[in-house]
């Protein structure tokens, strides 16, 4: 896959970054050059490698999947100005 000028004005476009002429064609060859590397990375043969969460091995650190309300109801309604049984309280609007 090869990125031409028209791409990258495009893709700088749709980021709302603003591209001088001189960039889009120095930002040109460095995006080939990116994809170029991801093709070569492309070619590694990685059928039997495990995938890895560090370069040590380690077991992840799980929780048990449970509902709970979190246990911070006191601490969220801490600062509100009024409330009632771990409720936010609000003035009626009637109008």
């Amino acid at each position: 896959m090869s990125v031409d000028l028209q791409t990258v004005k495009r893709v700088a476009r749709l980021a709302r970054i603003a591209v001088s002429e001189e960039d889009a064609k120095r930002m040109t060859g460095e995006l080939n050059a990116i994809l170029g590397f991801v093709e070569q990375l492309n070619e590694v043969d990685v059928s039997g490698v495990e995938p890895m969460t560090s370069v040590t091995p380690m077991e992840m650190k799980k929780r048990q999947d449970v509902v709970t309300d979190g246990g911070k109801a006191a601490d969220i309604v801490a600062n509100a100005p009024a409330t009632e049984e771990n409720f936010f309280l609000v003035p009626k609007v009637v109008e």
